[in-house]
């Protein structure tokens, strides 16, 4: 059985000038040990979702259709199942780093109340977990890090501490929105390296929504594309990239650079981000 199974979601937006259409019918799955990408321009619908199977709309501004299982529970039918799912079997690593943190509260106070909620033990226990999941995620001076405030820390080690409580949650699933676009070429190459080794660690799928075909490229088993709520083009990574099928596919390839050398496999992620970004070929 797939970790997420998603059949004929849709998502309508009630706005001021009426229903809008967010998505418009996507089906998918993934399974243990998979990154799928769905990869589309800003307003696609992609982060949409992934907020929509993480039950993260308010019911108010958004109704949701379809059908969608996560480790085999319904989340779109009732919020029941993924209140009980998210931060557990289901984690997020959000876009910005720099927002998602409480600014009042330590990395070290925030780590050890998510950890002491998840898994019901005591404050030391908790806190001996942070500090090895800091170090997992191969942060720097975690004993340190664990009395800073977030903004005493860079875009690059908060996004670590938000990795780092993903796995708190020993998540079968890992849903990174956008995970590395506030970040610098250098530092996203790290995060994206870090996101792929905790993969091979513990087996946990990984759900990625990207705008950079070539961060999909680097990461992804699947793509779907996405154009105006909708998949347009869905395959392997392979087919997506050597043989797209799609004039909206073709034009995300057309941001990065041609196969050739740049899939030398020594080439290390950050010089294949450089590349990608005007960085030589």
């Amino acid at each position: 059985m797939p970790i997420l199974n998603v059949n004929n979601l849709t998502v309508d937006l009630m706005t001021a000038g009426g229903v809008i259409r967010a998505v418009d019918g996507v089906s998918f799955g993934i399974d243990a040990g998979e990154t799928v990408t769905i990869i589309g321009e800003s307003g696609s619908g992609k982060s949409t979702t992934a907020m929509a199977l993480l039950r993260l709309l308010p019911d108010d501004l958004a109704v949701l259709s379809g059908e969608a299982e996560l480790t085999g529970q319904d989340v779109i039918g009732t919020r029941k199942h993924i209140a009980k799912l998210r931060g557990r079997a289901v984690a997020l690593v959000p876009q910005d780093p720099m927002t998602a943190l409480n600014p009042i509260a330590t990395v070290g106070r925030q780590m050890v109340q998510a950890i002491r909620l998840r898994h019901g033990c005591g404050k030391s226990e908790a806190r001996d977990r942070a500090l090895a999941l800091l170090r997992q995620v191969h942060l720097s001076r975690p004993e340190q890090r664990l009395k800073q405030y977030p903004h005493e820390l860079s875009g690059g080690m908060l996004q670590r501490v938000l990795i780092a409580m993903a796995l708190s949650a020993e998540a079968e699933l890992i849903v990174a929105d956008e995970p590395t676009s506030a970040l610098d070429v250098t530092v996203q190459a790290g995060i994206l390296d870090l996101l792929l080794e905790i993969q091979q660690e513990t087996g946990a799928g990984i759900l990625l929504i990207t705008h950079d075909l070539g961060v999909a490229r680097l990461m992804s088993d699947r793509i779907h594309v996405m154009k105006a709520g909708s998949f347009v083009e869905s395959g392997p990574v392979e087919e997506i990239v050597g043989n797209p099928q799609h004039e909206y596919t073709r034009k995300l390839l057309d941001a990065i650079p041609k196969l050739g050398p740049w899939d030398d496999p020594e080439l290390s992620t950050a010089r294949k981000l450089e590349m990608m970004n005007g960085g030589g070929s």
